[in-house]
């Protein structure tokens, strides 16, 4: 077999796919391992000034220099990648700064700030298969990475935003929204549609459900769209969701509909905390009247209220 030149046969990083969701970035690094090829995993875990994406970012670069996953706003990962191609033919770990402060005076970060950044040789899929394996079930976890022994562990019991742990960089990972759209309308395919685009879990639930089955698919990170135009089928459904643990909760409606559904759910003994929990009219921008701008504005009430929720 031919032994690659690395000065006469370059390695060039190209996209391997395109993606800033963190269970596919896992993903992507998985299958890289598991097929053979050395594979680096890039994290932001310093950010001075501004920066175009938050801390425990994440990239995968693999030795046959495809990469996916984002550090920034797209301007910097070809160079990242160059970077991650020299750790995994040096054989180490290494930290890499750009824009502010950065020895590469030539990559200037359109934010103005400057980014750390941990790349770190994976040795194996054990902690990958966990974090992968909590996510799918929709639980929190959490990877730990130590720069003194260039390893990663599974930290479970963390929870909290991707931070600095002592001597440890703590990178935490979330399930993926979840949006439960009620109801047969257009409304709801429309929403349902704007919703996969953004790499929203939707269900469309069309019938009655039990509080047993509802239990079953709405957790913390779930939100729920109710869109009848009719409040008597909506009314049993809306009793089962405010007995639930969704982050966001919004029914359609006009202002004298709502008033209607307070009442409702007054007469049934619900407390006014509870009944605040609806978001009525729904979505984030009001009198919307069409099913596509009403399905714009649902989706971005709810990725709102997800960045804004404390888990």
């Amino acid at each position: 077999m031919a032994v690659r030149d690395p000065m006469t046969d370059p390695v060039v990083p190209a996209i391997g796919l395109s993606t800033d969701e963190p269970l596919e970035i896992l993903r992507y690094a998985r299958a890289s391992v598991k097929a053979g090829i050395a594979t680096a995993l890039v994290t932001l875990v310093e950010i001075h000034g501004g920066s175009a994406r938050p801390l425990g970012s994440q990239m995968v670069v693999r030795a046959d220099g495809l990469y996916c996953g984002f550090v920034s706003g797209g301007c910097t990962e070809n160079a990242v990648a160059a970077e991650a191609l020299e750790a995994l033919e040096n054989g180490h770990d290494r930290f890499l700064r750009l824009g502010e402060g950065s020895r590469f005076f030539d990559i200037v970060l359109p934010c103005g700030g400057g980014i750390n950044l941990a790349i770190h040789r994976l040795q194996s899929v054990k902690e990958l298969e966990e974090v992968i394996g909590e996510l799918e079930l929709r639980r929190e976890t959490a990877l730990r990475y130590s720069p003194a022994s260039e390893r990663l562990s599974v930290d479970r019991r963390f929870r909290g935003v991707s931070q600095w742990s002592g001597e440890d960089f703590v990178i935490a990972y979330q399930p993926t929204t979840r949006l439960l759209v009620f109801g047969r309308s257009i409304e709801a395919t429309a929403t349902a549609d704007v919703a996969r685009a953004t790499h929203i879990d939707i269900h469309l639930v069309d019938g009655q459900m039990t509080a047993s089955s509802l239990e079953s698919v709405i957790d913390p990170f779930t939100a729920v769209a109710l869109l009848y135009h009719d409040l008597d089928r909506e009314i049993p459904h809306l009793r089962l969701v405010l007995d639930s643990r969704a982050f966001y909760i919004g029914a359609l409606g006009s202002l004298h509909t709502h008033g209607r559904r307070i009442k409702a759910l007054a007469d049934d003994g619900y407390s006014e905390a509870d009944i605040d929990r609806i978001k009525a009219p729904i979505g984030i921008f009001g009198k919307a009247k069409s099913a596509s701008s009403l399905a714009l504005s649902i989706v971005a009430d709810v990725v709102a209220a997800r960045m804004s929720t404390k888990f």
